[in-house]
C-alpha cells in the first residue's frame, strides 16, 4: 500500500439509501417515544431511499386533541428517537420537517454522511427503553444545579427553551394554572369519558394500564394527577410538596414548531433518564387555551409552552406497552 492509497472511515463515507434495516431500528426507537394517553399516533414507511415518520389520523384524541397538537409532539418525540436509531448505527440523517403538503407526513430522515455516533447519541439511545413517565411520588431530594443545566442544554440544542420553576412563588402560581385547567378538563364529561376509554387494567398494546398511574389525587397535592389508576396512597406516600417543574416552549406554533418541541421534549426526557431522574408530564394547562395563554405571561419568555414536566428522583415504576413493530410500518 503507498502514503497516496487511503481507506474511507465512518467520517467520510458518502451517504447511501436507507433500508430495510434501517426502517426496522427507526421504528423500534421511535414507538417508545411519549404520547397523549400512550395513542400512539405515528406510522413509520421508508420512501426513495429514505426513512419517514407519519402521522396516523386515526389515532388522534377526537375530544383532548382536536387540533392535532398532541399528535405533533408525540410524533416529534418518535422523530428524535429515529435520528438516535439511525446515528448509532453510524448512518445519522438530514432532517427535513413538513416536508411535503400531505400534513400526515411529519418528517423525512434522509442518509447524511457517515460517521461514528457521539457519547451524548449513545447514552440518550441507551436511556430510551428506560424512559417512561413515572406518576408515583418522587422523593423530596433536590435535583442538583449541574443536572438541571442539562436539562436545559438539551432543550436547547433542539431549538427549545426549558424553564425551571424556581421558589415556591412560581411554583404556586403554575399550580394554580395546572389546577385550574384540570378542573375545566374533569367537568367535560366527553373528555372523561375518552380518558376512561384509553385507561385499562388488561394487556391492551396501547392506552395506559391502570397499575402505571399514580396514586389516587387527594386534595393536598400541589400537582394535579390524571385519573389513570385507583391505587390507594401508601402512608407517608405524599406527593413532594416542592416538585421541580420544568415548561418546555419554542418560538412559535406552527405545526413544524410543535414537531420542533416534540424532539426537544424527548431530547430533555432522555437526558433525564440518563441522569438518574424521574419525569412525568403535565399537559392540562396546555391543553386549555386559557390557562395556557395564563402560563405564557407568566413566564415572561418569547414564545408559546408546549408542555410541563414533573422531575426528580423515585423509585422505577412499570412503563405502558407498545405495539408491535409490524402495526406501525406503511409497506
Amino acid at each position: 500500500m503507498t502514503s497516496d492509497d487511503h481507506i474511507p472511515t465512518a467520517q467520510q463515507t458518502s451517504p447511501s439509501a436507507y433500508g430495510e434495516a434501517d426502517l426496522r431500528a427507526a421504528a423500534i426507537a421511535g414507538i417508545r417515544a411519549p404520547s397523549m394517553h400512550n395513542s400512539q399516533p405515528w406510522q413509520f414507511r421508508l420512501r426513495d431511499g429514505a426513512v419517514e415518520i407519519l402521522a396516523d389520523p386515526g389515532r388522534q384524541l377526537a375530544v383532548a386533541d382536536r387540533s392535532g397538537w398532541a399528535v405533533r409532539l408525540a410524533c416529534g418525540a418518535a422523530t428524535y428517537n429515529a435520528r438516535l436509531a439511525l446515528a448509532v448505527r453510524g448512518r445519522p440523517a438530514d432532517v427535513r420537517l413538513c416536508p411535503d403538503p400531505d400534513p400526515e407526513i411529519i418528517a423525512r430522515l434522509s442518509p447524511g454522511r457517515g460517521r461514528p455516533p457521539t457519547y451524548t447519541e449513545e447514552a440518550l439511545y441507551a436511556a430510551i427503553p428506560r424512559r417512561h413517565s413515572n406518576r408515583a411520588p418522587f422523593w423530596s431530594e433536590a435535583v442538583p444545579a449541574e443536572i438541571r443545566h442539562r436539562l436545559m442544554s438539551a432543550a436547547r440544542d433542539e431549538h427549545a427553551w426549558l424553564e425551571l420553576l424556581v421558589g415556591m412563588t412560581a411554583l404556586a402560581s403554575f399550580a394554580e394554572i395546572a389546577g385550574s385547567a384540570d378542573r375545566v378538563l374533569r367537568r367535560d364529561s366527553t373528555y372523561q369519558f375518552e380518558l376512561a376509554e384509553w385507561t385499562h387494567a388488561g394487556d391492551a398494546a396501547d392506552g395506559v394500564p391502570r397499575q402505571a398511574g399514580g396514586p389516587v389525587p387527594a386534595p393536598h397535592d400541589l400537582l394535579p394527577q390524571r385519573g389513570f389508576g385507583d391505587r390507594p396512597r401508601a402512608p407517608g406516600r405524599d406527593y413532594e410538596p416542592e416538585p421541580l417543574v420544568g415548561i418546555l416552549g419554542v418560538p412559535g406554533d406552527r405545526p413544524m414548531d410543535q414537531i420542533t418541541a416534540g424532539q426537544a421534549l424527548q431530547r430533555v426526557l432522555l437526558t433525564a433518564t440518563d441522569s438518574g431522574l424521574a419525569a412525568s408530564l403535565i399537559s392540562q394547562p396546555i391543553e386549555v387555551p386559557s390557562a395556557r395563554e395564563q402560563l405564557r405571561r407568566s413566564l415572561h419568555r418569547t414564545g408559546l409552552p408546549q408542555m410541563a414536566l414533573r422531575l426528580g428522583y423515585g423509585v422505577p415504576g412499570r412503563g405502558s406497552p407498545r405495539r408491535a413493530v409490524p402495526d406501525v410500518l406503511i409497506r
